[in-house]
């Protein structure tokens, strides 16, 4: 297996090291008294279906052109951001830090409590709900997962869910695909090699 990357969080600066960051002007402070609870997977692709390319980055900048694409003009105007997109390549692009709030979850709920955003990480993997995750998506993600953990006293390794399970009327992803009992298994396997 390949580990890829050492991944750390300079927990001060809320970034992850080495992710390329790309800050995003759509976050805001969490709420006062906030603690990171919960890591929430989501799946994106621009145009739908589509991989490569600079226009999920231009999505959480806000300068998607509506022109390029007929999908684009619907959603250009969106004021959306995750803290971390993991490419299909496994490259790491980090737009809000850790601290602060991203706009990724909108009305969603987890257990008894709702606005998600509050009190999450979101963690964007480049794909589709029907197509398969690559093999070094699953690797970063885990590898990701185990630095908040490491990073962020108050995440625990079983509190990773899916934007579907948080926002089920509106969301689907990251879809069926998205293999669950791979993650686990990974994000044991990195979990075991962060306390080694």
């Amino acid at each position: 297996m390949n580990r890829g990357p050492d991944l750390s969080i300079d927990v001060g600066r809320g970034w992850l090291v080495p992710a390329r960051q790309v800050p995003s002007p759509n976050q805001d402070p969490r709420p006062p008294g906030a603690t990171l609870d919960l890591v929430v997977v989501h799946g994106i692709s621009l145009p739908i279906g589509e991989f490569g390319g600079p226009w999920i980055e231009r999505l959480f900048l806000n300068t998607l052109p509506p022109e390029a694409h007929p999908y684009f003009a619907t959603i250009h105007e969106l004021r959306v951001s995750a803290h971390l997109l993991i490419r299909r390549d496994g490259e790491l692009v980090q737009f809000v830090p850790f601290h602060q709030r991203a706009w990724h979850a909108g009305a969603s709920r987890w257990g008894h409590r709702v606005a998600c955003n509050d009190f999450s990480v979101g963690i964007e993997l480049e794909g589709a709900d029907e197509v398969p995750y690559e093999d070094v998506q699953y690797e970063r993600l885990a590898g990701v997962v185990a630095a908040l953990v490491r990073a962020y006293p108050t995440l625990s390794p079983e509190a990773v869910t899916g934007h579907s399970d948080i926002a089920p009327v509106r969301k689907t992803d990251p879809g069926p695909a998205f293999d669950w009992g791979r993650l686990r298994t990974a994000l044991a396997l990195a979990c075991r090699r962060a306390v080694a």
